[in-house]
């Protein structure tokens, strides 16, 4: 898991927008907060964040430059 945050952390910010877009990003950044230790959060994310967070992330993202934990 470390590796897959590590993974994550080191990709372009141009990559980690479009990996944001919905449909790719309930997965992606699901399982990155899951790896991160926020599981209840990763769940969350998984089943309903492709739908309506991934706002979110491209907001935080572009603001930031880093995925933001909101729970």
């Amino acid at each position: 898991m470390k590796e897959y945050v590590r993974l994550i952390d080191g990709l372009p910010l141009i990559l980690k927008v479009i990996l944001a877009f919905p449909g790719i990003d309930g997965f992606v950044y699901g399982f990155y907060r899951i790896a991160k230790g926020r599981l209840l959060e990763g769940i969350i994310w998984i089943f309903v964040g492709f739908f309506l967070f991934w706002v979110l992330d491209i907001y935080s993202l572009l603001t930031k430059g880093k995925i933001t934990f909101f729970v």
